[in-house]
Order: C-alpha cells, then sequence, then structure tokens
C-alpha cells in the first residue's frame, strides 16, 4: 500500500495544511472533517472548521490523502492513497483496511452487470467487527 508521505516539512504546505496533514498520518483509524478538526485545534488553536474542510480537499486533490465516502454516512479521510478495500462494522462504524487482490473475472463481471466502463473496483465488507460481534 502507498502511504501518504510522512516528511510533511518538504511538501511546501502551509503550516495549516501541514498539520491537517500530521492528524492524517497520526490517525489510527480513518476520520472524519470534525475529528481531523478537534485534532488540529490541539496542535494549532487558532485553525478554523473552513480551513481543516478546505485543506482536506487540497490535500486529496494533491495525491497526499484519499477519501472515503459510502453514500450513507461522513467521509472519511485515510493515509493510504493507493487502491485498497476496507471493512465497516454495521454497528459502531469501525473502518479497517483490507488489501485483497481482486480477479480480473470480477471486474469484468461488475462491468457486464452494471454496463459501466471500469475504471477501477474497491470491495466494501460490511458487517460486526469482532469486538460487535462478542456481544
Amino acid at each position: 500500500m502507498k502511504y501518504a508521505q510522512e516528511n510533511t516539512k518538504d511538501l511546501g504546505l502551509t503550516k495549516q495544511r501541514e498539520v491537517v496533514l500530521q492528524v492524517i498520518l497520526a490517525a489510527e483509524q480513518h476520520p472524519t472533517a470534525n475529528e481531523v478538526f478537534d485534532r488540529a485545534k490541539t496542535l494549532l488553536p487558532g485553525i478554523s472548521f473552513a480551513t481543516v474542510y478546505n485543506s482536506l480537499r487540497f490535500l486529496k486533490e494533491a495525491g497526499h490523502i484519499s477519501e472515503i465516502s459510502f453514500g450513507n454516512g461522513a467521509t472519511r479521510y485515510d493515509r493510504i492513497t493507493s487502491r485498497h478495500d476496507h471493512a465497516i462494522c454495521s454497528n459502531c462504524g469501525k473502518l479497517v483496511d483490507m488489501e485483497i487482490e481482486l480477479p480480473e473475472e470480477i471486474v469484468k463481471l461488475a462491468a457486464k452487470f452494471s454496463k459501466f466502463k471500469p475504471e477501477s473496483i474497491e470491495l466494501t465488507l460490511r458487517g460486526l467487527c469482532p469486538e460487535c460481534a462478542k456481544n
């Protein structure tokens, strides 16, 4: 998997964008914009939500982070910028990365079924994480 560049000083970013990127790089999970804002305020107390949101958009467009949207919840941000898959807990919302090699036949079948010209395909496993499955 390709991770975002850890030495943020070499990217020529503004201080605000650098802080937002550092928050994403340090995140154990895939934070929402609100979570990034909360963490960024601890590093740079004067930062505004609009600045964080605009920084997230800039960092995504520049290829420094990736954005994950499932259509039914808040967008999340990821330090992994290469193609990879996810598992999401339907109970607590925990999101984890998976690196699965998908056979070409799956892409062809999905394209045939949808009539889409494929550009990429991502797998999202939905179910209960180990903690929620115990309860």
